[in-house]
């Protein structure tokens, strides 16, 4: 079934910052193509069914599509799959991401474990947006209100060095310029190309390390004195989404209540 409205695929879409995106994505009227490497685990089931039907309770369409996104040779069939579904991909969400299975000191961070956040965090992401962006300079000139665009979303541990977690650290530094290097190939063609830096956000992947944040916290880590939720980023899609920045390719933009901030 073929659809008139714009279509957004969010990868990581289970929980957290890629499930608010979807819900509000939704209510500015995207259809979503939800993609995680779980969402179709008995485990998650019931998650996925609340919000398929939140977001149809916005009059418009979820459907899921099960991807770890670092099995790089299964990207272009869950892409096809996407399009055969709605006719269209408007929008790119890259959000799927994870943290060192255990924080360690970079004298003591494993082979594994680097292989591990790097195919996820930056391998997958980089080569997925490739095979969507052939996809979406196909569509150009075929639908009269088609504006793609991309966005990646990183993190502040792409400026800022954690020396016990250095392999997460690199995936999003690289991230942010793989951001760069497809905004700057894709300016000319009208594809829209963005960075979202999330600060220190309460999801599930910093459940494990929140008593040390409350106490950064409390010592003044954040200026606006407070964590950051997954609400927080998905504003900021929306407002990208909305066209407010056209002119603004390759933008950074920093959701982190202040951290970016140079302080004395």
């Amino acid at each position: 079934m073929k659809t008139d409205r714009p279509v957004a695929i969010i990868t990581g879409v289970s929980r957290g910052i890629g499930r608010a995106i979807a819900l509000y994505l939704s209510q500015t009227g995207y259809d979503i193509a939800g993609i995680s490497r779980t969402i179709d685990t008995p485990e998650t089931a019931e998650q996925t069914a609340e919000l398929e039907s939140s977001i149809r309770s916005n009059g418009t369409e979820f459907v899921p599509f099960r991807l770890d996104i670092s099995e790089t040779g299964s990207h272009q069939e869950i892409i096809e799959s996407i399009f055969g579904r709605f006719g269209r991909i408007d929008m790119l969400v890259n959000n799927a991401g994870v943290a060192p299975l255990k924080r360690l000191d970079v004298t003591e961070t494993t082979t594994e474990s680097y292989d591990r956040v790097m195919s996820i965090n930056l391998r997958g992401p980089l080569f997925f947006t490739q095979k969507v962006v052939r996809k979406m300079l196909d569509m150009e000139g075929k639908i009269s209100d088609f504006k793609p665009l991309i966005i990646f979303i990183t993190s502040v541990s792409a400026v800022l060095s954690s020396t016990n977690r250095i392999e997460y650290c690199i995936s999003k530094a690289g991230l942010s310029m793989a951001c760069q290097v497809f905004a700057h190939r894709l300016a000319k063609t009208g594809i829209r190309v963005y960075e979202l830096r999330p600060g220190i956000i309460r999801t599930d992947m910093t459940t494990p390390v929140k008593s040390m944040y409350d106490r950064m916290i409390e010592e003044g880590l954040i200026p606006q004195d407070r964590w950051g939720y997954p609400e927080d980023i998905a504003r900021a899609v929306v407002a990208i989404s909305n066209g407010y920045f056209d002119y603004s390719t390759g933008g950074i933009f920093e959701v982190s209540g202040g951290m970016n901030i140079r302080r004395l």
